[in-house]
């Protein structure tokens, strides 16, 4: 039996239900399942994200894993990830949303300027342009 933490960023309640209007939303996380359902399933109670991706899903290149995001069998042209580590987007930085870390900080409004960029991206035809 493990106990899970979550300092839940502010405004991500928020941010999954308006992005989930919009987009499929998927998690691709790095962390083994055994640690990020307990996560998720504090994070996302409403469960308006649509699939889970974790650790074996990604592709380890030079001792990282990398999340592979032409493996979901979904469009590039109309797919982004959103992350903080530029390992985890190596191979397809052209679909990429860099967002900062988030540990504890109150005042991070990181999740609005995303909101942003993605009212913005659900229009375009080619969202990889968008995110040059």
């Amino acid at each position: 039996t493990h106990t899970v933490f979550v300092k839940k960023r502010p405004g991500v309640d928020h941010f999954l239900a308006v992005v989930a209007e919009w987009f499929e939303v998927v998690v691709f996380t790095a962390s083994l399942a055994l640690y990020a359902n307990p996560v998720m399933d504090l994070l996302d109670p409403n469960r308006v994200v649509h699939e889970r991706l974790y650790r074996e899903h990604c592709v380890l290149i030079g001792g990282c894993y990398v999340k592979d995001i032409a493996k979901l069998g979904r469009d590039l042209k109309r797919t982004l990830i959103i992350d903080n580590s530029p390992l985890s987007y190596a191979l397809q930085p052209e679909n990429s949303i860099p967002i900062d870390g988030f540990f504890t900080d109150e005042a991070d409004r990181e999740l609005e300027r995303v909101l942003g960029l993605l009212e913005k991206a659900k229009t375009l035809p080619d969202v990889r342009k968008f995110a040059d």
